[in-house]
């Protein structure tokens, strides 16, 4: 059997479900599986969900980004998430090490990771110098708003900092993955898992959703029972 990490940053609480799907994937085929959470940055200045606090828009009224986004009650939900994340361990260095295959999950930003994510990878240089990670299976699970929100391109340019570590790109066949063959609003791709969060956040991970993470997550382990040692 294989060691699975699942690393993954959820603000809102969405990625952190797909996270437990993927978990459940790979332990469900009796892998060993390790979550844990990017921290949100320490400084409340650098928090994006701040932007969505009460005290942040008191003076401006109601605008179209308060009232499309429901940005207050997007505020309540992020509160609500990071409470009931709390008791997960943040990712260290040494879970990179222990871990034979990697699950990465992070919300789309502007169709790209968000910061948090790309600060811890700027910070695990000595991972890459060193080449500790080479030849480890990956793949990416995101969330993004909507259709149309960036949530394949997130994850088609996170696999370029990914390559620079030398790990080894894992996607979702169309074949093994039928869910995502549908004209229904739902995520997925054949580069990964995606759940569509809805522009206000208030839309929760459809079964298929997690169904496909469940299966990245079961997949990256095969991959890594397979090729342990190989880089």
């Amino acid at each position: 059997m294989a060691k699975v990490l699942i690393i993954y940053f959820s603000a809102y609480g969405h990625i952190h479900r797909m996270a437990e799907a993927a978990a459940k994937g790979a332990s469900d085929e009796e892998h060993e599986v390790r979550i844990r959470r990017i921290p949100e940055f320490r400084s409340p200045d650098n928090v994006t969900a701040l932007l969505d606090h009460p005290s942040h828009r008191q003076d401006r009224g109601e605008d179209m980004m308060s009232g499309k986004f429901r940005v207050v009650a997007r505020w309540e939900k992020y509160e609500t998430s990071q409470e009931e994340q709390k008791d997960v361990p943040e990712v260290s260095h040494d879970d990179l090490r222990w871990a034979e295959g990697i699950v990465w999950g992070f919300p789309t930003y502007y169709g790209s990771m968000p910061a948090q994510v790309k600060s811890f990878l700027d910070m695990s240089g000595n991972l890459c110098a060193s080449g500790e990670l080479e030849g480890k299976p990956t793949g990416v699970i995101t969330s993004a708003g909507s259709i149309h929100t960036g949530h394949e391109a997130t994850i088609l340019t996170s696999i370029v900092p990914l390559l620079h570590f030398g790990l080894i790109y894992i996607g979702l066949p169309y074949s093994q993955n039928p869910e995502y063959l549908t004209a229904d609003a739902i995520g997925g791709s054949p580069y990964g898992p995606s759940t569509l969060a809805g522009p206000d956040s208030s839309r929760t991970p459809d079964e298929r959703e997690l169904i496909m993470a469940g299966r990245l997550g079961a997949r990256v382990a095969r991959f890594a029972e397979a090729t342990k040692g190989i880089k």
